[in-house]
């Protein structure tokens, strides 16, 4: 009973939060959307804080196993990137609780080191999986150049939607950051490198 009690107290903790479209909610806030009593929320978690961070890393544990599983049915490097770009943009994290806790959560990470650490974490582990795919596809430093802006396009679409009055929807979201990888591939690749070069007037031809 104590698993299922500590999961309705996170998804009722994500739903308060995003309701609220911050941090400044009670743990009898919580408490009352989850259906327990406020002491039994902090018996569980013992203070509001301690069911923040653990909801920060619900998120993460969630976004990762989504990862793990959309990469396992990927066949090759490129496919391995659509699949890193396309968990990004699943259904659950682009729900409008879910991103309103996102940026409370990034909002907190001014004043909270072990907040901040745990977006830390993500960012490096969105920027690791775009990465790995792409270094099998081109050199260090253009899969390096790549996963940077890949990442960044992510989290700039991701913070776009919150915008209720210019939302931009899962699969134009998707679309927009596979053309932006594409464009930056082709650019990239060895023939592209070939036809530039090919257009180089060297001194010897003069």
């Amino acid at each position: 009973m104590e698993p299922v009690r500590r999961k309705a107290l996170v998804d009722a903790a994500l739903r308060v939060i995003g309701d609220h479209g911050s941090l400044a909610v009670t743990m009898s806030d919580i408490a009352r959307q989850a259906g327990v009593s406020p002491a039994l929320a902090h018996h569980y978690f013992g203070s509001k804080e301690q069911l923040l961070i653990e909801t920060i890393r619900s998120l993460l544990r969630q976004l990762r196993h989504d990862a793990v599983a959309a990469l396992k049915a990927a066949r090759t490097p490129r496919e391995r990137l659509s699949a890193v770009i396309r968990v990004s943009f699943n259904a659950d994290q682009f729900a409008p609780e879910t991103i309103a806790a996102w940026l409370a959560f990034y909002a907190e990470a001014q004043r909270s080191e072990e907040t901040r650490r745990f977006l830390v974490i993500y960012a490096r582990r969105l920027r690791s999986n775009l990465l790995a795919d792409l270094k099998a596809l081109l050199p260090a430093d253009a899969a390096e150049r790549i996963a940077e802006g890949a990442a960044a396009m992510i989290d700039g679409l991701y913070i776009r939607q919150s915008l209720k009055s210019a939302p931009i929807g899962i699969e134009a979201s998707i679309a927009l950051t596979e053309d932006y990888v594409n464009a930056l591939l082709a650019a990239a690749s060895p023939s592209a490198q070939g036809r530039r070069n090919d257009h180089i007037e060297h001194p010897k031809d003069k």
